[in-house]
This record gives C-alpha cells, sequence and structure tokens, in this order.
C-alpha cells in the first residue's frame, strides 16, 4: 500500500501502539515503542501508546483504538497470543499472524522447518524439560562437541543464550538453563561471522535489505549487551563477505521468512563460517527497532528512512 493511500485509510482513526508488556525483553520493547510512536506522531498520525498489562484489551477498547502496532519483544506478544486476541476483536495488528508469530518464537519448531526445506542450520540437541539432563549431555557431547551454544527454546535478545566450551561446567550450566528456561538445546558453535538479513513484504512480494555483519568489540558474542549498549558492536553494511556468499544468505533468509509465513517485515540472523557458508539460526518476526537496532540500519543502507519503514511496518496491518 503505498503512503498516500495509507493516510487515506486511517484518516480518523486512532493507532495504538502496544509495547512494553512483562517478558525479559521488556527494556527492548519500551525503547522500540517509543521510537515508533514518535515517528508516527511525528508524521501526523493519531498515535497513542499502551503498555502492555494484564488489562490491555479493556485498556485498548478504551482508547477506542482502531489498529495496533505490535513492538513487543518475546511472550505475550511475539507468539502469537496477542496476535490472536486481536483477531478475535476484528482489530487490524501489524506484523505476521498467529501461527507465524508462533512459529518464529519457538526456534525448534523454526529449525526443523529449514531442515526440511533442506536450509542450512547448526546442528543442535534438543533438550526437553521432561528429558533426562545427563543422556541429552552425553548425546550433545557425542553429535556436537566443544565448542557449542546453549540457547533457551523461545527467548529473544540472546537472554539465556552462552558458549560451552571444554572445561566449563557442562552439566551445571544445562541444569541451570532448564531452572530458568524450561526446554532448551544445544547447538554446534559455527566459527565464523554474524551476520543478520532484514526482511520486508510478505510471501512473493518480499525482498531482502542489505546484510549487516556484526562486529562485536566489547564480549565474547552478540549478546544483550553487544545488541543494547552503545559502542559494544560495529555495524558493517554490507557485510564483508565473498558475492557467492552474500547472495546465497540473502536467498535463505528470504525462503525462511517466506517458509515461516511472516508478514509485513522480519530479520534473520545467521552466521556465515570462516569458509564462506551461511548457516540460519532463527528469525525475529518483532525485530527491535531502537536507535541501536539492525533492522532500521539495513533499511538506511537500502535508501529506507526510519519513518518509511514504520509506515512499511503499519500497512503491514492491511495486507
Amino acid at each position: 500500500m503505498d503512503p498516500f493511500s495509507l493516510r487515506e485509510k486511517l484518516r480518523g482513526k486512532r493507532i495504538v501502539v502496544f509495547y512494553g508488556g512483562w517478558s525479559s525483553e521488556r527494556e527492548v520493547s519500551l525503547r522500540s515503542g517509543r521510537k515508533v510512536y514518535e515517528s508516527l506522531r511525528g508524521q501526523g498520525f493519531d498515535a497513542v501508546l499502551l503498555d502492555v498489562d494484564r488489562d490491555y484489551i479493556d485498556r485498548l477498547k478504551e482508547l477506542g483504538g482502531d489498529v495496533v502496532v505490535i513492538m513487543l519483544h518475546g511472550k505475550p506478544g511475539e507468539d502469537g497470543t496477542i496476535q490472536g486476541a486481536l483477531e478475535t476483536l476484528r482489530i487490524p495488528y501489524t506484523g505476521s499472524r498467529v501461527l507465524a508469530s508462533a512459529v518464529g518464537m519457538d526456534k525448534i519448531t523454526t529449525k526443523r522447518i529449514l531442515l526440511s526445506l533442506g536450509i542450512r542450520t547448526p546442528d543442535f540437541v534438543f533438550v526437553p524439560l521432561e528429558s533426562n539432563l545427563e543422556e541429552m549431555g552425553r548425546e550433545a557431547l557425542r553429535k556436537l562437541g566443544f565448542p557449542m551454544i546453549i540457547k533457551p527454546r523461545e527467548e529473544g535478545s540472546s537472554i539465556g543464550v552462552r558458549i560451552i566450551r571444554e572445561g566449563d561446567d557442562f552439566f551445571g550450566l544445562m541444569a541451570r538453563e532448564r531452572e530458568d528456561f524450561g526446554d532448551f538445546y544445544l547447538e554446534k558453535f559455527i566459527e565464523g561471522k554474524s551476520v543478520t538479513v532484514g526482511i520486508l513484504g510478505t510471501r512473493e512480494n518480499s525482498f531482502a535489505l542489505p546484510s549487516l555483519e556484526l562486529r562485536v568489540k566489547k564480549g565474547e558474542f552478540y549478546d544483550y549487551d553487544a545488541k543494547y549498549r552503545k559502542g559494544y558492536t560495529e555495524f558493517i553494511i554490507p557485510a564483508e563477505l565473498p558475492r557467492s556468499s552474500l547472495e546465497e544468505l540473502e536467498q535463505l533468509s528470504l525462503l525462511t521468512h517466506r517458509a515461516v509465513g511472516c508478514r509485513g517485515f522480519s530479520r534473520v540472523d545467521a552466521v556465515v563460517s570462516q569458509d564462506g557458508v551461511p548457516y540460519i539460526l532463527e528469525i525475529n518476526t518483532i525485530p527491535g527497532m531502537t536507535e541501536l537496532s539492525d533492522l532500521p540500519a539495513e533499511a538506511e543502507a537500502a535508501g529506507i528512512s526510519y519513518d518509511e519503514l514504520v509506515l512499511r511496518i503499519l500497512a503491514s496491518a492491511f495486507e
């Protein structure tokens, strides 16, 4: 939808920006939501903020919201829960629908979809809550070896993610991950470059933005601090990779976006090995929109301003 048609459609309508919430990514969501809200207000839209709590439906009705911009990271805003509620209320909302949101939040389901389509993703061992930790740990040692990465099944912003090396308290770290997050998985560590690819659009109309290489200046990998603290990470756009690797990475990222069924926008995270082979790690159905976030930087490199990016996200509510 072009900007003029979008403005006409929203004439006299109120946009409610959902932000905050109660997930472990609340602080990031507050920053993303406020920046998007400021952009909408600056472009002349009737926009208000709603810090999501357990009474968000009643508060949405009180505000008279006609369309919702979802800027929530983690549960319940990125896993399909709020999307389902808004569909029941017949209120248009931005981004992916219920199923794609649920799949994108569940990294194990995402990886299984990738494998079914022949898309490269690092080897992994899933450790369900009810499984025997010692048995699963031994399987991971056989299949993956050190170093490996431990990750929660359903968290974002690298929360709960850690590289495990030989000599670390392997089984102790597994026990702590289960205690903190329930289901988790162990993933083979691929030595190489961390790269993200933003995607805009839906189905056959989607396209990849320039890739972004993440060079971490402080810390061991692209963790929470590296993502959200100024000066911790350098962005290289496009990623400094061989042309063939870049083209394959963009192709795989676009295929991932379409396979999961994402609508409007997403960000695919990947690692490119030292010999130039891309591996898809996960997809983010509501990527950050802060001043330090990847997606706005990638859009800017493609000649898309922050305000225009916000308009494209807003237009996804009507796709």
